[in-house]
């Protein structure tokens, strides 16, 4: 089992970059976070990708994804004077104007087979549960026994992750969110995805949806590029 940090940016004004080249140089600077096996770099897809729920709110301009498989690392990275710490007001200076973080959180990672496996840049739809469930426990069981069997039969899917809470601590400036569970699905390109999640079994998806255990708070879609950090070096 393995341990995400899930970070959100929004800035005033992002640079230009019609190479591509910031998610990677971005990848290439946090590799070198001790402990880290993997990173991922999001940025919106365009705003007219078709996808299942066009209307959630609008996606972050940035996301991070770093995990690794002890928690103490990542709490490391977010100390006050840690590693993260350090490097972020650089690392925000490549992407634009006025970084600043909307959204962190330290989860569980529980990973599920699917017959394609990601490359290094894909199509990611995140999604977020904000709210809470009566039972907690229920709503875990249900979700990881029903829903990612019914996801491994998107067309073209290539990764599925489903994360749950934990406490954590860390120093990293920006608000802190406590939502009960996030997921993902992930596909080749924006083409894939938008064909994946407009298959009939975004049908089967909802259908199990109002199976779920009662919970409040409702759940926000984000359909992103995605560039994962390649030739990661473990210090």
């Amino acid at each position: 089992m393995r341990f995400c940090f899930f970070v959100f940016f929004e800035f005033a004004q992002l640079s230009t970059d019609p190479g591509g080249q910031i998610p990677v140089k971005l990848g290439h600077e946090l590799a070198g976070l001790k402990g880290l096996t993997q990173a991922l770099i999001h940025t919106p897809l365009p705003a007219n990708t078709p996808h299942a729920f066009p209307d959630d709110p609008q996606r972050p301009d940035l996301a991070w994804q770093l995990y690794a498989d002890q928690p103490e690392d990542i709490e490391a990275w977010l100390e006050p004077e840690g590693a993260l710490n350090r490097i972020l007001p650089d690392l925000l200076a490549q992407v634009g104007v006025a970084g600043r973080v909307v959204q962190q959180q330290v989860m569980l990672n529980r990973r599920f087979p699917t017959a394609q496996v990601a490359g290094t840049t894909s199509a990611t739809y995140l999604v977020h549960y904000p709210g809470q469930a009566q039972d907690l426990n229920a709503w875990n069981s249900h979700y990881l026994q029903h829903h990612p069997r019914i996801m491994q039969t998107f067309p073209g899917i290539q990764s599925i992750e489903i994360y749950t809470r934990l406490d954590w601590i860390g120093g990293l400036p920006g608000p802190r969110v406590d939502f009960m569970q996030r997921n993902k699905v992930v596909f080749a390109n924006a083409q894939a995805l938008s064909a994946g999640l407009l298959s009939p079994v975004i049908h089967e998806m909802r259908a199990d949806f109002h199976r779920f255990p009662p919970f409040s708070g409702g759940n926000v879609h984000h359909p992103m590029a995605t560039h994962a950090a390649a030739n990661l070096v473990f210090p």
